[in-house]
Order: structure tokens, then C-alpha cells, then sequence
């Protein structure tokens, strides 16, 4: 009879051993297969990370080229006007405004160099 429990310990205690040797293995196969799907994973972002720089670039190529070819005339902003919000149209004003007061600004000053200039000369 004791040799019948010893040969039983002696049986699950190689099962065990059995048991962790494979849990082992399989850990190590599913861990390696991990690292190759990351390493693909990895591999496929930076070409597609490198494929976004290049669309963004030519993407900004094209807009820089279009914006300077066909820079907006005085029609297409009166015709577009009716699509602006009540701010787009003030600020438009607002720089009317301004760009109308600089020359006026710049004749005041003008004259005032001017005038410097011949009060200066006559001391």
C-alpha cells in the first residue's frame, strides 16, 4: 500500500513538473508571437507614419500654391459676403477703416516733417 501512495505522489509530482514545462513553452510561443505581431505593428505605424508627413506636405504644397495663384478679387468677396457671419463682416470693416485712417495718419505726418524740416532751417 505504500508503495502504491509513493508511486501516486511520485506520478502527480511529475504531472506537476509536466504541467509547468508546458505552461512554460506555451508562454514562451505566445510571447514570441506577441513580439512579432508588435514588431510588425511598429513597423507598419512608421510607414504610414511617414506616408502622413508626405500627404501633409503636398497637401500644403497644393494649398500654398492655390492660395497664391488665385488671390480673392473685390467681386468674389462682395459676391461671398452674404455667407459671412455679422463678426466677419465688422472685422471687414474694421480694416476698411484702418487702411482708410493710414493714409490720412501718413499725410499728417508728412506734414508735420515738413513743417520740423522749416522751422529747423530757418534757425
Amino acid at each position: 500500500m505504500l508503495e502504491n501512495i509513493s508511486e501516486d505522489i511520485k506520478k502527480i509530482f511529475l504531472f506537476g513538473i509536466g504541467a509547468v514545462a508546458t505552461t512554460a513553452e506555451k508562454s514562451k510561443e505566445l510571447i514570441d508571437e506577441l513580439v512579432a505581431k508588435g514588431e510588425l505593428t511598429v513597423e507598419q505605424g512608421k510607414i504610414l507614419n511617414e506616408e502622413l508627413k508626405h500627404n501633409i506636405k503636398e497637401s500644403f504644397k497644393d494649398a500654398t500654391a492655390t492660395k497664391n495663384e488665385n488671390p480673392p478679387t473685390a467681386d468674389t468677396v462682395v459676391e461671398n459676403m452674404d455667407k459671412m457671419t455679422a463678426e466677419e463682416i465688422q472685422k471687414i470693416k474694421a480694416k476698411i477703416e484702418m487702411m482708410e485712417a493710414e493714409p490720412a495718419a501718413k499725410e499728417i505726418v508728412s506734414l508735420e516733417r515738413a513743417d520740423k524740416s522749416g522751422t529747423d532751417e530757418s534757425k
